[in-house]
């Protein structure tokens, strides 16, 4: 058996909690249905023992942290409007440290880098937070190498992760790593998660992350991706667009800070990753469906942006 400790403390987020302590129970769940022993213990501590009230207004009941025994398996720390003040509490800050030095892993949701940087957890180590505090936990802990886009990064027994849902993603990567990929597809069905995300999946899409107030091409962006076999032209995009291809080339640079083309490319590959990983489809019929033309054009789109085929995309991330 898994003993887990989860982390809690005031107006911590309260999914960063409740997703990967839900994770564990359903493992537990589906191990107990078939008559496995239950491999999880898990638990909620916090500095006092009682109700901790998290940044919804909803209370957890925990345990103090007086109560961790001795051989735990992974620490896990949540995020939230509090790490804050969490990250400045020594008594706690030096609990961390302790635990850790005994666990096999310690993992951090969203923000809860923050806790774990301040306990000289992650000095020199890749790390991921949510995406809109990265820039603020490399300023203040220049010795991490924070990386914005990955949904979570494990660094040897050091896992951290994006914000809120990514901790769901990340501990079922925990739960696959314990128990096989069987175990985790088992449970991502149970919690009708769609599917099991790799940790190297971009905490958003290129169409999510160009979704701005009154962006005036979101139109053509939505018709683009629902269009990745069409013509995607600069000729064709600025008629779409009714705009000259010279007005089209500068208002569009402009406002996206990136080039059409690029637009384009990000569109085809993001469209390809799903289908690789969430389809049988060969990797011919990926690339037509996409707009790559050949499955020759969409190998070394791959190889240049990810660094790896769409085979070997597939074989890594593929859910089926």
């Amino acid at each position: 058996m898994f003993p887990i400790l989860i982390l809690a403390f005031p107006d911590a987020q309260l999914l960063d909690i409740t997703g990967p302590l839900q994770v564990f129970a359903s493992a537990n769940e589906l191990a107990a249905e078939s008559g496995r022993p239950r491999p999880y213990a898990a638990h909620v501590v916090a500095a006092e023992p009682g109700a901790v009230t998290t940044s919804s207004g909803l209370a957890v009941v925990a345990d103090g942290l007086r109560s961790a025994t001795k051989g735990i398996d992974t620490l896990i720390v949540p995020g939230g409007r509090g790490v804050e003040a969490a990250s400045q509490d020594a008594r706690l800050t030096r609990w961390v440290r302790k635990q850790a030095s005994g666990a096999r892993r310690v993992v951090s949701v969203c923000s809860g880098a923050f806790v774990l940087a301040e306990a000289g957890l992650l000095d020199g180590r890749r790390v991921a937070t949510h995406w809109s505090r990265c820039e603020q936990l490399a300023k203040r802990y220049p010795a991490l190498q924070v990386e914005a886009d990955p949904i979570f990064i494990r660094d040897g027994s050091i896992w951290t992760s994006a914000g809120v849902t990514a901790g769901i993603d990340l501990a079922l990567a925990l739960v696959e790593e314990d128990l096989g990929r069987p175990a985790a597809l088992d449970v991502a069905r149970e919690l009708v998660v769609f599917m099991k995300r790799p940790g190297g999946q971009a905490q958003f899409s290129a169409l999510l992350s160009m979704q701005q107030a009154g962006d005036p091409f979101a139109e053509l962006h939505t018709w683009m991706a629902e269009h990745l076999g069409a013509d995607l032209s600069i000729p064709a995009l600025a008629r779409r667009a009714r705009m000259s291809e010279r007005s089209f080339m500068r208002h569009y640079r402009a406002e996206t800070g990136r080039t059409p083309a690029r637009t384009v490319e990000q569109f085809r590959v993001e469209a390809a990753q799903r289908l690789l990983g969430e389809t049988s489809w060969s990797v011919k019929r990926i690339a037509s469906r996409c707009g790559f033309g050949t499955e020759e054009t969409m190998r070394r789109t791959f190889i240049r942006l990810l660094r790896a085929t769409p085979q070997a995309y597939r074989e890594r991330f593929a859910s089926q």
